[in-house]
């Protein structure tokens, strides 16, 4: 059976780090492909690069609908295609991140932004969430350590990453069966084991 996954979290929780190692040990067992938002494929990377641009004064809804419609070209081509093939579907960032981030962090409003994304992804949403919880100081802190360039987002206010991580818990509060939480301040290794252990519980 296909299955959509898709894994959350504020800057530098390790997503990257995660969806790899999760993505490597699901290969031992099922056919698997792992992408990312906003890219995975051509279009929508170059959408990616106009959005991550530092320097750029985007106006906020401007910056939502261009992920929106980085989704809905990367669903179409890329998830869709793979799901429909009975794949599981591993992916960086989904809905949720504009949600947290544009609706909750930007102040736009989640009915607005979910009414963006509605017309972009029709019914598809993802079958299981992994969440990575962290204090944003910290996810911050590891970006600066690992000498990852930092991005538009990275460079945001401190108060607009803890609105993102609010956002982000909100959610996880309200789909609960779908969102689960996993301690991000933990080592990769045990995040990945945690991640793991419901994933695989979830795949049965």
């Amino acid at each position: 059976m296909s299955y959509f996954i898709t894994f959350e979290g504020p800057e530098g929780s390790g997503k990257t780090t995660l969806i790899t190692a999760v993505y490597e040990m699901l290969l031992k067992s099922h056919s698997v492909i792992k992408t990312r938002e906003p890219g995975g494929i051509t279009i929508s990377e170059m959408i990616r690069e106009v959005l991550l641009a530092k320097g750029n004064d985007m106006d906020y809804r401007t910056e939502a609908l261009l992920f929106a419609a980085s989704r809905r070209q990367h669903l179409t081509e890329k998830v869709i295609p793979a799901l429909n093939q009975g794949k599981v579907v591993l992916c960086d960032r989904f809905v949720d991140s504009s949600i947290a981030y544009q609706g909750y962090a930007r102040g736009i409003g989640t009915e607005a932004v979910m009414e963006i994304n509605r017309f972009a992804i029709e019914d598809y949403m993802p079958d299981l969430t992994i969440y990575l919880k962290l204090d944003p100081e910290v996810g911050l802190s590891r970006i600066s350590s690992n000498k990852r360039d930092r991005n538009r987002l990275d460079a945001e206010q401190i108060d607009f990453h803890h609105d993102v991580v609010s956002g982000y818990n909100k959610l996880s509060e309200i789909y609960p069966e779908r969102i689960k939480t996993v301690d991000a301040n933990q080592t990769p290794e045990k995040v990945a084991e945690d991640a793991l252990k419901i994933i695989n519980q979830f795949l049965g």
